[in-house]
């Protein structure tokens, strides 16, 4: 990607070009190439792999802050995210249910910074899913998420924490076959 062709495409000024490609890259998604422009950064399963545990400790530690504040309505909306992700039709639409779902469970720890480096890492999370399942998509059933649902229900807020660490920890072990 070259700024000056990108900001001639979209009609803008290299200024907020250049800053879409240092945000991109702040968040690991572009690598900045002397004289060539920027580049889509390439991923292997380490990275995955990191994103996964680091996904899992800060929602760990999201959840905890979080769990007091749930509310049945925030549980319920919680339990509909999952339902729309198991109707998914194909990996966006799952994506975006899953996203919400967890959302919604973290957003109550009133952390700012801390949720929006856990936006930043579904985002990578995401370009994982992404690049791996292009083919045909069947929804998964959404076991981990119940399971999560149930414990915070019934006010046991350290079992569902340790049930979404391992729900997202699972990522980091599920083998990526292309890389873009």
């Amino acid at each position: 990607l070259r700024q000056d062709h990108v900001a001639a495409e979209f009609g803008a000024s290299h200024v907020p070009v250049r800053e879409a490609f240092q945000r991109l890259e702040a968040q690991g998604l572009a690598v900045s190439e002397p004289r060539r422009g920027v580049r889509v950064a390439a991923f292997d399963l380490r990275e995955v792999r990191e994103v996964a545990e680091m996904r899992a400790a800060l929602e760990a530690l999201a959840l905890r802050h979080a769990a007091q504040h749930l509310t049945k309505a925030i549980l319920d909306q919680a339990e509909e995210a999952t339902r729309a992700s198991e109707k998914a039709r194909d990996v966006r639409a799952w994506e975006e249910a899953n996203r919400r779902f967890h959302r919604l469970l973290l957003a109550p720890c009133a952390m700012p910074r801390l949720l929006a480096a856990i936006d930043d890492l579904h985002a990578a999370s995401a370009r994982f899913l992404f690049s791996a399942w292009r083919a045909e998509w069947e929804a998964p059933t959404e076991h981990d998420h119940r399971a999560i649902l149930a414990a915070l229900r019934e006010g046991q807020s350290e079992a569902a924490v340790a049930i979404l660490a391992r729900h997202v920890q699972r990522i980091g072990r599920r083998p990526v076959t292309s890389a873009s």
